[in-house]
């Protein structure tokens, strides 16, 4: 990271002494203003004049407000758009004269200027940040308004590229770790809540380990992170995982590393896969430090099992549920009895299973936690009762929590089964409850 700031200083001066080539830097800039230093920044071939501009309108943006901002990524999707016809007249030269030369040209007039705006921002000390910014907000506007899709699909184009595996730094993180970076863990922790610093001490003590990926341009910034315990044997309930008393590992050794919380930290980055490479690295580096653990699981929510429920069987006419459970059932917030949660213990096991198994969305389960660990190689372990009995736990999942098991010697066969085939790698245990 010392590196990586030693670069940022540097174009810091760079960027500040292209400021001399700007007119009126620093002054407040209006939308039309921007464009016009946007037009020009994709002219420009100063380097230092470019990245001055470039820091001149990431500044800008920064400073806008939230209106202003989705008037900025409207601006890059009508403005720099490719032209209709330039792409044409070029297809037309290239189907006439199908040479390098003519398919080069068209290859150009399909690309949209922004990609090249988008890449030239970048170079601006915080451009990278902001452009992921930039990202996360036209994710939201994006659900109502469909025709930013190509400016997203740009975005996206380009942080594939800038956030390639090749670029991530893997690092564990413990107590010593400055706390600047310690405070986003509280803020990114996605799946369980860390509710204070104390709370987050247990979670880096000596018999837990935590990981994360960071990216240079990013460097006090997680992309991700996993927690793990240590426990002896397959761990089936979490509320002993988040206790903040001391594991007592003196009388047997661990065998088995729990993956209980995964966390993406950066919105903006939405649909780039860090977890999968996360989760290899991780293995690797506990089985180099510990080679004592023989079992990778994780002890993972079921988010969306009781949505799924309620919408297949509690609001219709069941084949599964007899009338008097469906009246139990329909009681407001059955899921936090106990005892009706133990008269339905068995069918909501079972339908757990299904539901992970075989409800499926583009030949994909339909569980977006189970397509996650799916696709990195796990096999679907256990179903767990009784598991999180936390207020969101209950509310999500009826207290069941799943055990997905990365077995080094079938992660890559899983992997390939999955991919290509579609198959889930099942235990014979949950198979079981399917039937």
């Amino acid at each position: 990271m010392a590196m990586q700031e030693w670069v940022n200083q540097m174009l810091e001066v760079v960027a500040d002494l292209g400021r001399n080539y700007l007119e009126n830097p620093g002054k407040k800039h209006s939308l039309t203003s921007i464009e016009e230093m946007c037009r020009t920044l994709l002219s420009r071939r100063g380097e230092a004049s470019g990245t001055a501009l470039a820091k001149e309108i990431v500044d800008s943006f920064n400073k806008m407000n939230h209106p202003a901002r989705i008037d900025f990524l409207k601006m890059l999707s009508e403005k720099f758009a490719p032209d209709p016809q330039t792409i044409s007249n070029a297809a037309k030269e290239y189907l006439a004269n199908p040479e390098i030369e003519t398919l080069g040209k068209l290859s150009r007039a399909v690309e949209p200027p922004r990609l090249d705006l988008l890449r030239l921002l970048n170079i601006a000390p915080g451009g990278t940040s902001c452009i992921v910014d930039m990202r996360e907000i036209l994710l939201q506007e994006l659900k109502k308004n469909k025709s930013l899709e190509p400016l997203d699909n740009d975005f996206l184009h380009v942080l594939k590229a800038w956030f390639n595996r090749g670029f991530l730094q893997f690092e564990r993180i413990d107590w010593n770790t400055p706390a600047v970076i310690l405070e986003k863990l509280i803020t990114y922790e996605a799946v369980h809540e860390i509710t204070g610093w104390r709370d987050l001490r247990r979670r880096l003590a000596e018999d837990r380990r935590c990981f994360a990926f960071f990216h240079p341009a990013l460097p006090n910034d997680p992309l991700i992170f996993v927690e793990v315990a240590f426990t002896k044997g397959v761990a089936s309930k979490i509320q002993p995982l988040l206790s903040l008393k001391k594991t007592d590992n003196r009388s047997s050794q661990p065998d088995t590393a729990i993956f209980y919380s995964i966390s993406n930290c950066q919105d903006g980055l939405k649909g780039i896969s860090f977890g999968n490479f996360l989760i290899k690295q991780v293995v690797d580096s506990i089985c180099n430090e510990m080679p004592y653990i023989k079992n990778y699981c994780t002890l993972s929510p079921i988010p969306n099992f009781l949505k799924w429920l309620s919408k297949e069987y509690l609001n219709r006419e069941s084949i599964v549920f007899s009338k008097p459970e469906l009246k139990l059932m329909t009681q407001n917030e059955w899921f936090f009895s106990d005892s009706i949660r133990q008269t339905l213990k068995d069918k909501l096991i079972r339908l757990c299973a299904h539901y992970l198994c075989l409800e499926k969305k583009r030949n994909r389960p339909f569980d977006p936690v189970t397509r996650f660990h799916l696709g990195n190689g796990a096999e679907i372990e256990n179903i767990n009762w009784e598991s999180d009995l936390s207020p969101r736990g209950l509310s999500q999942s009826a207290g069941l929590m799943v055990n997905y098991r990365y077995n080094s010697a079938k992660i890559v066969s899983n992997h390939e089964s999955y991919v290509n085939d579609g198959r889930i790698a099942i235990s014979s245990k949950v198979r079981k409850m399917i039937q």
